[in-house]
């Protein structure tokens, strides 16, 4: 296997960006083409919430959140509750709508994925085990490592908590975790995708 094949994306130095509403930091994992609120077509974070408060608002955008430290948070999405207390189990919602967040037990970090659903699909899963891992034609499949322990089968290349592999245009690996990684599996099916 080469390295073409896939791209390894370090949790250390990573940049703290505030929020779009300024209530918070994320660190971006992976996004494409581009990280701009008004350009990406998907983005994969970490978010760390310290306190309760409202989600920025981001139009034509579907958002799966996925607690993996802290005990969870109760959403207010378009005023229903949604009580997201279950660590690795992803959870769904509009992005343009009103959304606010309040913290069960103290701080939390999420997995946040976020798609410009006119443009993009987004599916996550929390898995453990041997992954044979594929990029879909004219997408992109991303593992965040959620523990550590976690190797690209036939390399050298071990993979920390919140270390990530990307990989594009069809191109496959095999990943062993002996802990849980999120698998994000990311098509297009806007104007122009097959």
């Amino acid at each position: 296997m080469t390295s073409e094949a896939f791209r390894i994306l370090r949790a250390a130095g990573r940049a703290q960006v505030p929020w779009k509403n300024g209530g918070g930091v994320t660190r971006e994992i992976a996004a494409s083409p581009g990280a701009a609120a008004g350009t990406f077509d998907w983005r994969v974070s970490l978010a760390d919430v310290t306190e309760d408060g409202p989600f920025s608002a981001f139009p034509g955008v579907d958002r799966i959140l996925t607690v993996v430290e802290g005990a969870g948070m109760d959403l207010m999405v378009d005023g229903e509750h949604h009580i997201v207390d279950e660590p690795y189990w992803p959870h769904g919602f509009p992005g343009d709508v009103e959304t606010d967040g309040r913290l069960l037990a103290g701080p939390v970090v999420n997995l946040n994925v976020m798609y410009r659903r006119d443009r993009t699909r987004a599916e996550v899963a929390v898995v453990r085990g041997t992954l044979r891992l594929m990029a879909p034609e004219g997408g992109a499949v991303l593992a965040v490592a959620l523990e550590d322990g976690a190797v690209i089968d036939g390399t050298d290349t071990g993979l920390g908590c919140y270390d990530a592999v990307l990989l594009h245009g069809r191109a496959s690996c095999v990943l062993r975790t002996q802990g849980w990684a999120a698998l994000i599996t990311l098509t297009g099916h806007g104007p122009g995708s097959r």
